[in-house]
């Protein structure tokens, strides 16, 4: 039985992400947004680069909810992009009312799915969708630590000029200016971070890493980042279609681990055909503690905006 996985919103982060799924072989992809012909447009592109790439799997474009039937995995991307000086939390409102749009017509189609939310601000729009979807937390998730770990690991790869495959990050929080780097659990081959850079140059990868976000959106002008977002959800969605069990940095439900509950947070998790399948909870030291609190009460002060009436 092959596998199918849905990406809602076709702009720049669902055009990469489900380029990223199809490629890889992992499922056949719908490509659904509201504007007539970009959908069907970016896909026959698409597929017209799977002969060079050597993939079989089908992207189809659509601007009906009926085509995503049966998807295993759903990715929202829909909402409105960061724009230069605004913030993740500046698009709450409006994004708020793109995913009470989107998410009734993704189960109405695709009642059994793993929803992965992209939409910013993330940990919010997570919570939000959650509460308008009834489902299992586990099955509700978004992406954030994956994106994040990723910054991090590209930026104390270039600094110590060693490859970044080699490099493991541990992302908490937030996804945006409280997240918490944990840079005592950053490998590089194995060795901690801290054995190999002094403090001061640690916390300046970390303030790199914090902002890059923002440092995109500032160079681009007309948007905001889509290639790492895109993989990223890509690689998400791969563990759950292919029952990986990959322990991932993901924005997943926490109820009593790290001493918080009913929030959406980045934390370790494997993730598998359930969703998130299992929470990696470890011991913080104090001021770790400190932050990740701080994190979730930023998250917390979003959640209080929503209406989830």
């Amino acid at each position: 039985m092959k596998s199918l996985a849905s990406v809602i919103g076709a702009g720049n982060v669902g055009a990469t992400c489900a380029q990223r799924v199809a490629q890889g072989g992992y499922a056949d992809v719908v490509l659904l947004d509201i504007v007539e012909g970009m959908p069907q447009g970016k896909a026959i592109d698409m597929m017209h680069s799977h002969p060079i790439v050597g993939s079989s799997r089908s992207i189809v474009g659509t601007n009906s909810y009926k085509d995503t039937a049966g998807s295993d995995v759903v990715v929202i991307t829909s909402g409105s992009p960061r724009k230069p000086g605004m913030s993740r939390d500046d698009l709450v409102s409006v994004n708020s009312g793109v995913m009470k749009s989107v998410v009734p017509q993704v189960l109405k189609h695709s009642p059994d799915c793993v929803i992965i939310v992209v939409t910013n601000p993330l940990d919010a729009m997570v919570y939000l969708a959650l509460k308008i979807s009834g489902l299992p937390s586990r099955r509700v998730m978004g992406m954030s630590g994956v994106l994040d770990a990723g910054r991090f690991r590209s930026i104390v790869a270039a600094h110590l000029d060693v490859s970044a495959e080699d490099v493991s990050a541990c992302i908490l929080g937030a996804h945006g200016d409280t997240m918490v780097i944990v840079p005592r659990l950053t490998t590089v081959g194995g060795v901690p971070l801290p054995e190999l850079l002094p403090k001061q140059e640690i916390d300046k990868l970390v303030d790199h890493s914090v902002n890059s976000g923002a440092e995109i959106v500032s160079l681009l002008k007309t948007g905001s980042a889509f290639y790492a977002p895109g993989i990223a959800a890509a690689q998400m969605a791969k563990s759950i279609i292919l029952d990986s069990k990959c322990i991932l940095p993901v924005c997943a439900y926490l109820n009593g681990e790290f001493g918080l509950s009913d929030i959406y947070l980045s934390v370790p998790a494997k993730i598998g055909a359930d969703g998130v399948e299992k929470v990696l909870e470890f011991d913080l030291k104090p001021d770790e503690k400190v932050a990740l609190d701080k994190s979730a009460q930023s998250v917390r002060e979003l959640i209080d905006k929503l209406d989830l009436s």
